[in-house]
């Protein structure tokens, strides 16, 4: 085995259950990005882009050996969604913060207009439809219960739309983190990924934080021009 193989597939126990390293560092990666989110800087993307190909080789159990021996397709395809997200989010902050005083923050985040937040629940609804119903499909690699299959849509689709309503800046995005949470945590738990489950615990205290954070500054900063009024 060479070296490479060995820090990939390296694990630690805790309590009797063998942890991937790679589980505990991309979380390491995805929780700094929160932190960078919260903060509205650039780097949050790069750095959660990291994180998300980390995680992605934990949950796809389907290619990568793994202690559980379990893929959460939900948990595995999102992390493909949020590179690309990650991307365009990178990208439109980018843009943004280059036309913003020095040191501060990317952007200006602002609520989903009634458009906007009616259109981004209709394909929260109609995805978990469409896509448990995919997952149950595709199957789990073992005989999965059906509720598994629509928790497990409930986070992908859930964290499609948080990802993408933070590169938009709408503060209904960590919204919509905790009702991803709370159908996450249990559903980790329950699966064995105790690291990332722990995370998303914490995390939920960072999200209502982040909330009013965000809250605030979008009732005491000027709001940001559209894309389509800033220059190349």
């Amino acid at each position: 085995m060479s070296i490479i193989e060995r820090v990939f597939d390296a694990q630690l126990s805790i309590f009797g259950q063998p942890i991937l390293w790679r589980e505990i560092v991309g979380n390491g990666f995805g929780f700094a990005s929160a932190i960078g989110g919260l903060k509205r800087r650039v780097w949050a993307w790069p750095v959660g882009i990291i994180g998300n190909v980390l995680l992605f080789t934990v949950f796809f159990g389907v290619a990568f050996v793994t202690p559980q021996n379990q893929t959460l397709w939900g948990q595995a395809g999102r992390q493909v969604f949020f590179v690309i997200t990650s991307v365009y989010g990178w990208w439109r902050w980018s843009r943004i913060r280059a036309h913003r005083a020095s040191g501060g923050p990317a952007i200006t985040p602002r609520w989903a207009t009634a458009r906007e937040r009616l259109q981004y629940l209709g394909v929260w609804v109609g995805g978990v439809v469409i896509v448990q119903w995919v997952f149950a499909q595709i199957g789990a690699g073992w005989p999965a219960p059906r509720w598994y299959y629509w928790c497990d849509a409930w986070i992908f689709i859930g964290s499609m739309i948080a990802t993408y309503a933070m590169a938009r800046g709408w503060n209904d995005f960590w919204l919509a983190w905790i009702a991803v949470d709370l159908v996450g945590v249990p559903l980790l738990i329950h699966s064995h990924f105790y690291p990332t489950a722990f995370l998303f615990a914490v995390y939920g205290g960072l999200v209502i934080y982040g909330f009013f954070v965000w809250l605030r500054a979008s009732r005491t900063e000027s709001p940001d021009r559209e894309l389509s009024e800033v220059p190349a």
